[in-house]
């Protein structure tokens, strides 16, 4: 009897997992087709000039335990912060903070004397005052992310901190978000819980564990996390090299673009290679992380006549794209009151709310991992760009681009062009998957593509969701789960991450 076949359309962690997953529990053979060179999707680690770039920023935290134990696994965490291995997990502090007015503010926005000055007096009274108006009235129903955030921050807050950033990010006003969007990303997230952890905080407590498991906190408010020595890229490779090693394939530069179906079952795949050459590959269970628009565009060039309704959406379902700009240089300029001028601050990134500038957040990649650099007595930055493929400035050259990220740095006072050493820039479509548009009609492609009884939608764009890297991991878990357990309905991939606390916040 041949041994079961599992097709996995990318590369990225929710393939890498399934494919790991299936060899370790079931006696089901992966085998990986990836469009591009590399592992890890967007949590890859791009190395130009001997400077290691995190696309994103990938902070390895988890609420979920199997997440969690699986990641310490393959890396095992650094207790005495030398680390003596080159395959380590550094614990790492977080900090990130908004950059607005030209002065630092705490993220999550914090009531401290710090930013009662950055704000003002008057502009303080105006946020207090909506708060407590939301509090006592607030908007209902919750269409928008707009509707979302004004029921829990107040108008005022949410126009000073939340929309034009938002807005930056994905292009559309607010109000044309879904609040989805923010049931998933923001969940329980309130000032009231803010405030609460902040009290916590200021309160002496020599039993209170320093540790990454933070799983009474709400993930804006943890404290610490984990991070390879050499970027996130370094997990994905690794477990790329198991799966090999275990028996299971994975081929790079090659392209999907073909997948036939016969009745209720996928049966094969097609694409070509670097070089045009074309191969077919049969399966008995095909995972997909590719975009839901590139995967029914497959089914069609195989045969499969897609419902009209299906096909409408799938094909305009909206993605934002993005670019970073990676920047090495020799001083930072701008820098903390009364701290020396020149001396790295402590974020792993800050969200940039200037609006008169089109950069959207700054990576310090120093704060994430001193290895991560060449030469660690540099500054090595990361400036990100949110736009849509092919609009104006996706289209512009690296070299125009690159002169943008230094001048709007340079402008803002992040940093003095004179310092700039080096830049490179790296693109990725369909980044984010987004919540607007025909979104509210998702799930007429998504009960479609679930029919198929051996097809499993698993990740960030195989979902259509904005999930978390362990989100990712999970839905690829929870499908090789129902593989080895012979479940055949899916419900349980698609309700990784849908609640306003994590899917396994109480217990695995």
């Amino acid at each position: 009897m041949s041994r079961r076949i599992a097709i996995i359309i990318g590369a990225g962690p929710a393939g890498l997992t399934a494919a790991f997953e299936l060899l370790k529990r079931t006696d089901v053979k992966p085998i990986v087709l990836e469009r591009s060179e590399y592992l890890g999707g967007i949590s890859r680690t791009v190395c130009h000039n001997g400077n290691r770039m995190d696309i994103g920023g990938h902070r390895f935290f988890s609420k979920s335990d199997r997440v969690m134990n699986w990641w310490l696994d393959q890396l095992p965490r650094d207790e005495d912060g030398q680390v003596s291995s080159d395959e380590a997990m550094l614990v790492r502090d977080r900090k990130s903070r908004i950059y607005f007015l030209r002065r630092f503010f705490d993220y999550p926005i914090q009531l401290s004397k710090q930013t009662l000055r950055n704000l003002g007096i008057r502009r303080s009274i105006r946020i207090g005052l909506s708060y407590i108006r939301a509090s006592l009235l607030p908007v209902r129903p919750e269409v928008s992310l707009e509707d979302f955030l004004v029921n829990r921050f107040g108008r005022e807050l949410y126009q000073t901190f939340f929309q034009s950033y938002t807005e930056k990010v994905w292009g559309v006003p607010c109000d044309k978000i879904s609040a989805e969007w923010g049931a998933q990303r923001i969940k329980g997230l309130s000032i009231r819980k803010v405030l609460l952890h902040v009290i916590k905080q200021s309160v002496p407590d020599k039993n209170r564990k320093q540790d990454v498991a933070q799983k009474d906190l709400e993930t804006s408010l943890i404290e610490k996390f984990l991070y390879p020595k050499f970027g996130p890229g370094q997990m994905w490779d690794k477990i790329g090299r198991q799966i090999v090693a275990l028996g299971g394939e994975i081929i790079k530069g090659f392209d999907v673009d073909t997948v036939e179906a016969d009745g209720d079952r996928v049966i094969s795949v097609s694409g070509r290679d670097a070089c045009g050459h074309a191969t077919k590959f049969a399966g008995d269970y095909f995972f997909s992380t590719t975009s839901v628009k590139e995967l029914v565009a497959a089914m069609e060039n195989g045969g499969t006549v897609v419902p009209p309704r299906a096909n409408e959406v799938a094909r305009n379902l909206p993605y934002r794209d993005f670019i970073t700009v990676g920047i090495l240089a020799s001083r930072l300029k701008v820098r903390e009151p009364g701290q020396q001028n020149g001396k790295l601050i402590a974020d792993n990134w800050i969200y940039i709310q200037e609006p008169d500038v089109l950069v959207g957040r700054l990576q310090l990649f120093n704060n994430w991992s001193p290895h991560l650099l060449a030469d660690p007595s540099r500054i090595w930055l990361g400036a990100e760009y949110f736009c849509n493929e092919g609009d104006t400035l996706w289209s512009r050259s690296d070299e125009d681009i690159s002169r943008l990220a230094v001048e709007e740095l340079s402008r803002i006072g992040m940093i003095d062009s004179n310092d700039v050493i080096d830049t490179v820039v790296v693109k990725m479509p369909k980044t984010y998957p987004a919540y607007f548009g025909v979104y509210d009609r998702f799930e007429e492609v998504r009960s479609y593509l679930d029919s198929f009884s051996n097809l499993f939608l698993i990740g960030r764009n195989g979902m259509h969701k904005y999930n978390n890297q362990d989100h990712s991991m999970l839905t690829a878990m929870t499908a090789v789960d129902n593989i080895r357990d012979g479940r055949t309905d899916k419900d349980n991939i698609w309700h990784v991450n849908t609640e306003q606390e994590y899917h396994e916040s109480k217990g695995d």
